[in-house]
């Protein structure tokens, strides 16, 4: 049975704790301010509670049917759990740039609410969602003393980083991560462009004093466990990822900080982009000297970046798991036959696979003739600065890039073309 209400005092939350089985399920408003209420779903335990309490923000793609899941889920491990969407409660659509707009009032008003429950508080967000949580949690922090039922954050596949940066600029961290000092366990996903700079996020967390605790997610992506076109490992980790949230709500619950000193200086957020740019060839802005690429192909023969010296040569980085990267690969290979009789060629660097899958994958999935190197183990993605997937750098005959982009295009455009020709011609 679920209730529906529009405003409700705080005593009636320390009364849902209470409730029979029958009404475990409840909704409550929480007011920020004078135009802002903040609903609330409540999962109260099934079973015996354990006196776990959880704040969940979800994914900037907004509340999913797998949320409502999981929160029911955890409830019947015995951990209460509040269940929210930010972005509805300000009237803001569901994007990454509105996510990273919203201050931590709101999340700042359901800390103090849930504390008076006298239950252990566990705060948690997915992706953008972090934003708000870690925003709220230090505004918390400064406004309070008795930080004793506080055991720290959870966060899913988290974005620490302004946007994705273009091709030889540096990454920027939101400056809330350098403002965090609290216990966090990081569920990180292994096949998301995040897990390579998870130490530099990590690094920057522990930093300003913050615990941190990663788990990686094998096999898996970014939205997992909503996305449509979830494989069979996807589906599976997304089978367990409650109890890969209770596993880390427990452990996070094992020790409360009395008091944490809440960073007190925070820089000037940085805006995320409103709209994706439209995707194009543009003059590579970093040090134009590649670092070394030498590689082996699937049946085990090295190429040497160094040794294609005198050609035009295309660096693509991409993955089988990356639907972006699959798109442009017909293009790509229209390009490559395109030039096939100048000094010109692709090379693709898988990134972080097996053979099998890979050989797997272009065997069933494209039909390319252009040579692929195996990046077994990450290090020339780290090595060229690869942030997103796809990633392209162009690379004139005598070596320097000239050109780079993340994300797909139509390698056959006109603009393309006319650029790679000036290029062999020049």
């Amino acid at each position: 049975m679920t209730r529906r209400l529009k405003y409700v005092p705080i005593s009636l939350l320390l009364f849902a704790a209470f409730l029979p089985q029958s009404l475990a399920r409840q909704s409550i408003s929480i007011k920020v301010n004078a135009d802002v209420d903040i609903s609330v779903d409540i999962f109260t335990p099934t079973n015996k509670p354990d006196g776990k309490l959880f704040i969940w923000q979800p994914h900037e793609k907004g509340l999913q049917n797998p949320d409502f899941q999981l929160a029911q889920q955890l409830a019947d491990m015995g951990i209460e759990v509040w269940l929210l969407d930010l972005l509805q409660a300000y009237f803001l659509s569901n994007t990454a740039s509105n996510m990273s707009t919203l201050n931590g009032d709101g999340f700042n008003k359901l800390i103090a609410a849930a504390h008076k429950t006298g239950k252990t508080i566990i705060v948690g967000g997915s992706g953008r969602g972090i934003v708000p949580v870690l925003r709220g949690l230090r505004d918390w922090q400064l406004a309070n003393k008795d930080h004793s039922r506080f055991a720290g954050a959870v966060l899913l596949s988290p974005k620490f980083y302004t946007q994705t940066p273009e091709p030889g600029t540096p990454v920027v961290l939101l400056p809330i991560v350098k403002a965090t000092n609290s216990r966090l366990f990081i569920l990180q996903p292994d096949k998301s462009p995040y897990f390579w700079q998870l130490k530099r996020s990590v690094d920057a967390l522990q930093k300003t004093g913050s615990d941190v605790f990663v788990k990686t997610l094998r096999g898996v992506r970014d939205r997992f466990y909503f996305r449509a076109d979830a494989f069979a490992k996807e589906q599976q980790a997304s089978n367990s990822l409650a109890r890969d949230l209770s596993n880390a709500i427990k452990l996070l619950s094992i020790q409360q900080d009395n008091f944490r000193q809440a960073v007190v200086s925070l820089s000037k957020a940085t805006n995320v982009p409103a709209k994706k740019k439209e995707r194009g060839l543009e003059i590579y802005r970093g040090d134009p000297t590649p670092r070394p690429l030498n590689l082996p192909k699937l049946n085990g023969d090295f190429i040497d970046l160094k040794s294609l010296t005198g050609k035009v040569v295309i660096v693509n980085f991409w993955a089988t798991w990356c639907p972006p990267c699959v798109h442009e690969m017909p293009s790509m290979q229209r390009l490559n036959n395109h030039f096939k009789n100048k000094p010109f060629t692709l090379l693709g660097v898988n990134m972080a696979e097996t053979n099998a899958e890979v050989a797997k994958f272009l065997k069933t999935k494209v039909d390319i003739s252009f040579p692929i190197v195996m990046d077994y183990d990450g290090r020339a993605l780290k090595d060229w600065g690869v942030f997103a997937f796809p990633t392209s750098y162009v690379i004139d005959k005598r070596g320097k890039i000239r050109y780079a982009l993340f994300g797909s295009v139509e390698w056959d455009n006109a603009d393309i073309v006319s650029k790679i020709e000036r290029l062999i011609n020049e």
